[in-house]
């Protein structure tokens, strides 16, 4: 018997997704399991396990569709030996949105008449299904990488960072030649095709004169757009900053790495800051809150999102109770959620949510800098980097000492600027006297 498989619901507000990938193609036989999809959510991009197993009878979704409706039928599973043309007729309705979506993209190939040979030999490195996370094609496909000559070393074979990366010497794409040597002929096709796909505000912005490219948003940028605009737009920001000693932190840290090392455990700065700021959230509950309009919601507990750069945009999975937690478990959960979270493969509930947020550039040199608040939250503290300056000692003497800058920016509407001070107050007493963070 047909089994529908259904553009699942990869959040609890995800209302429809983009269908970036299909992994499988009609006739092939799957199990429970087996990765059949990428779906490109307003957060990231997912992929999507078979729950059943059987054939491939029917793709009702094109890959690469976008706007489709959570609960639309996209494939059609059926049993071995069973006949796939038998569902063809009932689910003729289900794919009416996806059809209006196809419609533009049938026509491309027909317009690219002259570019044809170049298209040749991209099909015959696709005939072969190759299975890969979302960052190992990503990341092939920006150093030009042939996915279909790399051994996968990760489950059931799957390609992942590092085969691309030991490949990446002898695998160039052999298809890059092709493009270059008829760019000429290629490049008014592309220019025809953008004008047809380009949207009029953004062909209102460009200017002819420029050499230019117009690449789509992906439905995490548009989502990061749109909530950093509602952000600034909704939330009054008020800053406060902080110079914060690092030296006693940077010891403890040395004692506790040379107690882990035989775990394979490295804790990292910026653990031990997610740590204070649990702990400063808890002494300042005042901090840890959601603006709701005609109320204020209180969190006991701080879960911390932190601040990921990945491929396309910015994600923030989260420690739970980082407050109660050691250095080490946050190490390890900061390392978890920061690998799975460049591979995509992250659980809604592991980044949405969160009771305040931090953000560190300070690996990238950035000395200081205001971050925009994650809402509904009501806090984020920004970290620059730590750095030799002039310090005046205890004893009043001057000296050097290792310093970072860190500043906070608040939600006014929820919490007041005498609050947030108090908040950067006990961050920097917990960085500067580490040992009360494990007392």
């Amino acid at each position: 018997m047909p089994i529908e498989i259904k553009m699942p619901a990869l959040s609890p507000t995800m209302e429809e997704g983009k269908l970036a990938k299909w992994l499988v193609k009609e006739g092939d036989t799957v199990s429970s399991g087996d990765i059949m999809a990428e779906i490109e959510t307003d957060k990231a991009t997912m992929e999507f396990e078979a729950v059943d197993e059987g054939v491939i009878g029917k793709i009702s979704v094109a890959e690469g569709t976008e706007g489709v409706k959570v609960g639309t039928v996209i494939a059609v599973l059926v049993e071995e030996g069973e006949d796939a043309s038998a569902i063809e007729a009932p689910k003729a309705d289900a794919p009416k949105a996806a059809a209006k979506e196809e419609a533009p993209k049938a026509e491309a190939p027909k317009a690219d008449t002259k570019p044809a040979p170049a298209a040749a030999p991209k099909a015959a490195a696709s005939g072969d299904r190759v299975v890969a996370t979302p960052l190992a094609k990503r990341i092939a496909d920006a150093k030009g990488v042939d996915l279909s000559g790399v051994a996968g070393s990760g489950p059931n074979g799957r390609i992942v960072k590092a085969d691309v990366e030991a490949a990446q010497g002898g695998t160039a794409k052999k298809a890059a030649p092709v493009p270059a040597a008829s760019a000429p002929a290629a490049a008014p096709a592309a220019a025809a095709t953008s004008s047809v796909e380009m949207a009029d505000e953004t062909r209102a912005l460009l200017d002819a004169r420029v050499p230019h490219s117009v690449e789509k948003l992906s439905g995490m940028r548009k989502t990061i757009a749109r909530r950093l605009a509602q952000s600034k737009q909704e939330a009054p920001h008020i800053y406060l900053s902080v110079d914060v000693q690092l030296d006693k932190l940077l010891e403890l840290r040395s004692q506790i790495n040379a107690t882990l090392e035989k775990q394979g455990v490295k804790v990292s700065v910026n653990d031990m800051l997610v740590k204070a700021l649990g702990m400063a959230l808890v002494a300042v509950p005042e901090c840890n809150v959601t603006f709701a309009g005609n109320e204020l919601i209180k969190y006991e507990r701080a879960d911390i999102s932190v601040a990921v750069s990945i491929p396309g945009g910015l994600i923030t999975p989260i420690v739970t109770a980082a407050n109660e937690k050691s250095f080490s478990a946050i190490a390890k959960a900061t390392k978890d959620l920061a690998s799975r979270a460049k591979e995509g493969k992250l659980k809604p509930d592991e980044y949405q949510g969160g009771t305040a947020s931090i953000s560190n550039m300070g690996m990238m040199g950035i000395k200081s800098f205001s971050a925009v608040i994650n809402p509904p939250q009501s806090t984020i503290l920004a970290i620059g980097a730590g750095d030799k300056r002039p310090w005046v000692m205890p004893d009043g003497s001057l000296g050097v000492a290792t310093v970072m800058s860190a500043t906070g920016s608040f939600d006014h509407r929820a919490v007041d600027g005498a609050d947030g001070a108090r908040l950067m107050a006990a961050f920097r007493e917990f960085v500067e006297n580490p040992l009360s963070m494990i007392a």
